[in-house]
C-alpha cells in the first residue's frame, strides 16, 4: 500500500510531540500518512507491557493515521546498517513523496541515532543493483524509489531552534487533537495531574505560534534547501 508521507520516529509518542498538529494537518489535506515507530516503547514507566503500543494505536487512530512498529530495543536504539536496510525497504514498499525523521539530538541516545539512520535509508531506497552488494538482500527485490523531500521535526527533548530552522507549519486549528492524542500515553505521561513535560512542549509550540502571530506552529528543517515557484506562496509575516 503507498503512503504520500512516512514518519520515522524512536518511540511511540515521538511523532505527536514532535508533530502532531501538522500529521493532523496533512490528513486533513487528504494525504495518507504511516507512522513508523523502530521500538514499542517498552519498558513503559507507568504501565505494563503492551499498554503503550495500544495507546500509541488509539493515538493513531485520532489523528487519522496508520502505524507500524519495528523490532528495536527501546533504550537501546543505534543506526545499524540492518535497521537503514529496514527503513529503506518500507520507502521502497510504501512509496512516500515525504518522509520526516529527528534531527540534532543529544539527550536521548535513541533519539540522536534517528536523524542518520534515516538519512541513510532515504539515500539508500533509491539506488539500484542491491543483489551485487554484500548484505543488500533486504533491498534486492524491490524497486528504487527517490524521496522528493526529508524534513525533520524539532525534537521536544532538546533545546529549541531559536529562529534557526527551514520553515514552520501553523498547526492551531489542528492542535486540539494533537493534545488528545498525546493525551492517550498514560504510560509515559501523568495526564491527569498536568504532565510537566507535556505543559513544556505545549509551551514551545506556543512560542513558537508567537513568532508568527499564530497561536502554535512547529518547526521543521530540510535536508535540501527549499525552492518554491514564486514567493507569493509564503504567508504574511507579523512584521513584513
Amino acid at each position: 500500500m503507498s503512503y504520500d508521507v512516512l514518519v520515522v520516529s524512536a518511540h511511540p509518542d515521538d511523532a505527536e510531540v514532535q508533530m502532531g498538529g501538522t500529521i493532523a494537518k496533512l490528513v486533513e489535506e487528504g494525504l495518507r500518512v504511516l507512522l513508523v515507530d523502530l521500538c514499542d516503547g517498552e519498558p513503559s514507566d507507568y504501565a505494563a507491557p503492551g499498554v503503550r503500543v495500544a495507546q500509541a494505536r488509539r493515538a493513531a487512530a485520532i489523528l487519522g493515521v496508520e502505524r507500524i512498529f519495528l523490532d528495536g530495543q527501546d533504550r537501546l536504539l543505534s543506526d545499524t546498517l540492518a535497521l537503514r536496510l529496514q527503513v529503506a525497504r518500507l520507502i521502497r514498499t510504501h512509496r512516500p513523496q515525504m518522509v520526516f525523521g529527528t534531527t540534532d539530538a543529544c539527550v536521548h541516545p535513541d533519539h540522536a541515532a534517528v536523524g542518520a539512520l534515516i538519512s541513510a535509508a532515504v539515500f539508500y531506497a533509491r539506488l539500484d543493483r542491491w543483489e551485487q552488494v554484500p548484505g543488500g538482500q533486504a533491498l534486492a527485490a524491490s524497486e528504487p524509489w527517490n524521496v522528493e523531500r526529508l524534513f525533520f521535526p524539532h525534537c521536544k527533548m532538546e533545546p529549541p531552534w531559536g529562529r534557526d530552522f527551514a520553515f514552520a507549519v501553523d498547526v492551531s486549528e489542528t492542535y486540539p487533537r494533537k493534545r488528545t492524542a498525546l493525551a492517550e500515553y498514560g504510560s509515559i505521561f501523568r495526564v491527569e495531574e498536568g504532565d510537566r513535560l507535556l505543559t513544556l512542549y505545549e509551551a514551545e509550540d506556543a512560542y513558537l505560534g508567537r513568532l508568527f502571530g499564530v497561536a502554535y506552529a512547529e518547526a521543521f528543517k530540510s535536508q535540501s534547501p527549499l525552492l518554491v515557484e514564486s514567493p507569493t506562496v509564503f504567508l504574511p509575516a507579523l512584521h513584513g
